[in-house]
């Protein structure tokens, strides 16, 4: 069809609006739009959604000389923002917002037990076109703006977040509680105390347990309890005992409910540990992978690695100047650096040599349903780094089920 449109069409700087703040939402705003376009959330978005598609469409019939009417753009755009892996649901029974949302772990876990998604943010360019390739939906970006947060709509049941861990400043007072301006939790604190979920869904490193010497994770259940009018349940879990994932992946999980939205909190219950029915060869690739994952004999470190790497049923870590054999066989803790500098790089021994795990590898070592997820053509490193950032999904799963039951 000669008349076509692309949600990619927007990034073109004639479209370019300048609001309050210098900012650039337009896809964002567009398939927040389409994705809601059959429920009361599309009227947040619609104004701004329908002056973007009525500008490029006049724009595209005047310089293309094209007969493009609304209309078709929209049902064009419409199949565009539905055509992926996985789209919003239609049947749904309550609603959520992704913040901090990476690659969509928590959507994708939300979303199979029920859950609808209204509004995403993620500020990471490479993680922003894996969302979308997989959702959809382009998220906003930065939600420390104000911008940003007006984006957020009225009225959802549960905000999920899988924040950065910073350090609280705890000189100062304000109004009894600990300050924590300067650092992402401030800005989840301003949603929360604005837009009242029922549930507050939040997962960090383990280390938020001891960081600064445990006052980080006191401040941020002080500021829940005591300042939002929530009641607060922790627990750290590992994907392999709680997810059925055979990664070593230990992380803390904060629930919060609202005490005034739900009266039976108490009810709740972390989920309880399930055998690892699974192994490392049920996720590992058969067959000889691409040749950049190999390491060569001239490299610097493969003496090192042919001395230590002798079987093929388990998975090693370089660490910087040695490899650590995981003798739990299991997967060790993806990171973020895996695709930088070779540190904390999960290799394995195969039949053609001794190589690192492939990026879908380790998208399937944290949950994801590999046979229809989509891995987007961005360099490796991003993809590694994206998969160490994420949650595992089946874990979350797991806990989204406890706290539906409870709602």
């Amino acid at each position: 069809m000669k008349e076509k449109i692309s949600i990619d069409e927007f990034d073109g700087k004639k479209f370019k609006i300048k609001f309050i703040e210098d900012h650039d939402n337009k896809k964002a705003v567009l398939t927040h739009y389409l994705h809601n376009i059959d429920n009361g959330v599309k009227a947040h978005f619609e104004e701004e959604a329908t002056q973007y598609l009525k500008q490029i469409v006049e724009y595209k019939n005047e310089e293309e000389k094209l007969n493009l009417v609304e209309d078709l753009a929209l049902q064009q755009l419409l199949f565009e923002v539905k055509d992926v892996p996985f789209p919003t649901p239609k049947n749904y029974t309550f609603k959520f917002i992704d913040l901090f949302a990476g690659i969509g772990g928590f959507r994708i876990a939300l979303q199979n037990v029920g859950g609808k998604c209204i509004f995403t943010s993620e500020w990471n360019p490479g993680a922003q076109i894996t969302y979308r390739a997989n959702f959809g939906e382009v998220p906003f970006g930065d939600i420390t703006k104000d911008v940003t947060k007006n984006y957020i709509p009225e009225k959802f049941d549960i905000l999920c977040a899988g924040f950065p861990c910073q350090a609280f400043s705890i000189a100062g007072n304000r109004k009894g509680f600990h300050d924590t301006r300067g650092t992402l939790f401030f800005d989840l604190e301003k949603i929360i105390e604005t837009k009242r979920p029922k549930v507050v869904f939040l997962e960090n490193v383990k280390n938020l347990v001891s960081h600064d010497n445990g006052n980080t994770l006191k401040i941020i259940l002080e500021i829940l309890e005591e300042k939002l009018g929530y009641k607060a349940y922790t627990k750290i879990l590992n994907s392999a005992t709680h997810a059925n994932v055979p990664q070593n992946r230990e992380r803390i999980f904060i629930v919060a409910f609202d005490q005034n939205q739900v009266k039976n909190h108490s009810d709740f219950k972390f989920p309880e540990p399930i055998p690892l029915t699974k192994s490392i060869h049920d996720i590992l690739e058969n067959g000889k992978q691409d040749d950049n994952l190999y390491y060569k004999k001239e490299h610097q470190y493969y003496p090192e690695l042919e001395k230590t790497m002798t079987s093929k049923d388990t998975i090693y870590q370089w660490r910087r100047v040695y490899v650590r054999e995981n003798k739990s066989q299991v997967c060790p803790t993806l990171t973020a650096n895996m695709g930088s500098g070779g540190h904390n790089v999960p290799l394995i021994l195969d039949d053609y040599g001794i190589r690192k795990l492939s990026p879908k590898e380790c998208f399937a070592f944290q949950g994801y349903p590999m046979e229809k997820y989509i891995l987007p053509n961005v360099a490796n490193s991003k993809l590694y780094m994206q998969a160490g950032n994420s949650v595992t999904t089946t874990l979350i799963e797991r806990i989204a089920n406890q706290i539906i039951q409870v709602l």
